[in-house]
């Protein structure tokens, strides 16, 4: 009668246990990132008071089972559900970050590295990616010559002075494009010249404007040939950065250039003159000493002389055919954003992208071995599988980041509520246990009356 009092208590206590399990789970219903988790309960021991007996041969008779009395119940384990993922909560904060597959954020405490799946993230006073709930730092890997280096990981400072602006570039090209019409009436023998104007940078990021003229030498020969005369270079200001008008000139037929490559600034008279000859797309600026500018390649490749019905559409665009190398002021930081595979990037006012870090990322041989510290983290252990500092790419293993939305729990509530139903319905019986124990050790005492 003592041992099944004793069974029954160590049902309730373990029904409590589950119970308690149960709670936590629900209680973090909403908590983001949670993981449920489940108990699974185990006997504890038999007390033997017959052992098993085999079969006799010379007496004829059969084996005979052990005889064992059960003392009860323990929890056998405490099961962390870690693979499921929860659902996703639409936030529409950009820091805000939903990961995917079987993959944890790594965080820093300032001492120790910590895995989480909860992606409520800021930008804290120092400029680093952290967490809202305890501020412990985002980790990941650096810049370094404009790559990511997937080496040990440290906190992103996403934020930091030298991310705030985009350093300007210099142009180096530019085209000059469209239809130039013979007979427009800039190009008559009374027309002063179609006038081009092209808007370039200088390596520090301040504007400029190359004033081009096109004219038609031989207005009544028609043999396609045009003079175009760098005429003058404006700064910001509206002032003229050169001494001389007409600086140079070469031939243009709307197929290629004929009379000259470069156009090549002189120190000694303050101008450009025409340096050099030979046919074909692109024109060189060459300032030299002048400023702190980059000689640009001009590309006429895009213009041609037709029948336009006396209307010209040439004119001057920075850049190449790619809207590559065509020059940017200083640009300051208007905003962020993270790729799928946790790739963050600077956004600029003057339009240029730049790498500022990546968020690395942890898995796991036995992701549920990790131990939950609490505060939505959890730490490696033994069981787990150690983390080797350095981390892993989210994409290498199809997993990715998304922004402006959260991983809920995974706590499924109907699931929750059958376990309790089970579990009370388990602890009442235990309890009954006890109860009708009490009353066999009450009719025992009785027997003395």
């Amino acid at each position: 009668m003592m041992r099944s009092m004793y069974s029954g208590v160590s049902g309730l206590k373990t029904h409590q246990t589950k119970m308690d399990v149960i709670g936590n789970n629900i209680a973090n219903v909403n908590t983001v990132g949670f993981k449920s988790s489940s108990v699974t309960f185990q006997d504890i021991m038999y007390q033997t008071t017959k052992r098993a007996s085999g079969a006799n041969a010379l007496t004829g008779t059969g084996g005979v089972n052990a005889t064992q009395i059960g003392l009860g119940v323990t929890t056998g384990a405490i099961t962390t559900n870690i693979s499921t993922e929860g659902a996703s909560q639409t936030t529409g904060n950009p820091f805000d970050i939903k990961i995917s597959g079987d993959s944890f954020f790594i965080v820093n405490d300032g001492v120790s590295n910590y895995f989480t799946r909860s992606g409520a993230f800021y930008v804290d006073g120092s400029g680093n990616l952290a967490m809202t709930s305890t501020g412990y730092n985002v980790m990941g890997w650096k810049v370094e010559n404009g790559e990511i280096k997937q080496d040990t990981v440290s906190s992103l400072k996403i934020m930091a002075p030298e991310n705030l602006t985009s350093a300007p570039e210099a142009t180096e090209a530019a085209q000059i494009t469209g239809i130039l019409d013979k007979f427009s009436t800039d190009l008559s023998a009374t027309g002063s010249g179609k006038v081009i104007n092209l808007t370039f940078y200088d390596k520090l990021g301040y504007s400029y404007t190359a004033k081009f003229t096109i004219t038609d030498p031989d207005p009544d020969v028609d043999d396609g040939a045009f003079e175009v005369t760098l005429t003058d270079i404006l700064d910001s200001n509206g002032d003229s950065i050169v001494t001389a008008a007409n600086s140079g000139e070469f031939t243009f037929d709307g197929v290629g250039i004929g009379s000259t490559t470069t156009l090549q600034y002189d120190t000694t008279d303050g101008s450009f003159t025409s340096v050099g000859s030979g046919a074909g797309d692109a024109v060189t600026l060459s300032f030299g000493t002048l400023g702190n500018f980059s000689d640009i390649s001009i590309d006429f490749s895009g213009s041609k002389s037709v029948n336009n019905e006396a209307t010209n559409t040439i004119g001057a665009t920075a850049g190449d055919a790619d809207g590559n190398y065509a020059g940017k002021t200083l640009g300051k930081m208007t905003g962020i954003t993270i790729q799928p595979n946790g790739t963050i990037y600077g956004v600029y006012s003057n339009g240029s992208p730049k790498l500022l870090g990546q968020i690395a990322v942890a898995e796991f041989s036995n992701a549920s071995g990790l131990e939950k510290m609490g505060e939505n983290i959890y730490a490696a252990t033994l069981n787990s599988g150690a983390f080797d500092g350095i981390g892993i790419d989210i994409s290498a293993n199809g997993g990715s980041m998304e922004t402006g939305a959260l991983e809920m729990s995974n706590v499924d509530l109907s699931a929750e509520f059958t376990e309790m139903i089970t579990t009370q319905r388990g602890f009442q019986a235990n309890s009954r246990i006890i109860t009708t124990s009490d009353t066999l050790l009450e009719e025992l005492v009785n027997l003395k009356r």
